[in-house]
């Protein structure tokens, strides 16, 4: 699933793994799981995701290639959200993937111009306990400032705030095009409009798939 940050691929990759019966695997949900333990590595993890930078390209990918080893994701597969973020990381999955001769079989594009990007990022906040997003406008939750899952408070990251989402689109949507130019390249990438509501970029999803799937 591939996407810029606001795009909403997260939604969707959760939505499409539970009704494809896919394992969801979030590289976000993997850089707290390691930066909730100790260690130079936790640390280091850390400290990117607190800054909104990219976490290093080889951390990123012993953690998504160790996660995509266990066995729930060997019997099933897996629906990969925020990973590959640059054309490095996709070059390596590939190459990880042919070893064991596998491969990705699509790559779906969640595609959000710039200034709806920068709207749906200034309105996020998350919850403490475990991430879930919110957003004061399309996704509020139903005790103010509380995670409507967990109950934990509700925060608004640094990199969320109006006055850093620019600076980090600007470093983060060249990579992720990057990402687009690689599975272009490789003819298993389609685009749907993500500016749709929830549930028609969701049924969007399902349709290429469906279309796509019996060629592949």
């Amino acid at each position: 699933m591939v996407g810029a940050p606001g795009a909403g691929k997260g939604t969707q990759a959760e939505r499409l793994g539970a009704r494809l019966g896919l394992v969801h695997v979030a590289s976000g949900d993997l850089f707290r799981e390691v930066a909730a333990q100790d260690g130079p590595l936790a640390r280091q993890v850390e400290q990117a995701m607190a800054q909104g930078r990219l976490v290093p390209d080889d951390v990123t990918v012993r953690l998504v290639l160790d996660r995509l080893a266990r066995p729930d994701v060997r019997d099933t597969g897996a629906i990969l959200d925020g990973f590959p973020r640059t054309g490095p990381q996709a070059e390596a999955l590939d190459t990880a993937l042919r070893k064991q001769g596998a491969r990705v079989d699509q790559a779906l594009y969640v595609g959000v111009r710039e200034p709806e990007l920068r709207r749906r990022l200034s309105g996020r906040w998350l919850c403490r306990a475990a991430g879930h997003p919110y957003h004061v406008v399309e996704h509020p939750p139903r005790v103010p400032g509380a995670c409507d899952i967990d109950g934990s408070p509700l925060y608004q990251r640094e990199d969320d705030r109006p006055e850093t989402v620019q600076a980090r689109l600007e470093q983060q949507l060249p990579p992720m095009y990057d990402v687009v130019d690689h599975y272009t390249e490789r003819g298993i990438l389609t685009a749907v409009d993500g500016e749709q509501s929830i549930d028609e970029v969701t049924a969007a999803l399902v349709q290429v798939i469906a279309a796509v799937a019996p060629a592949r």
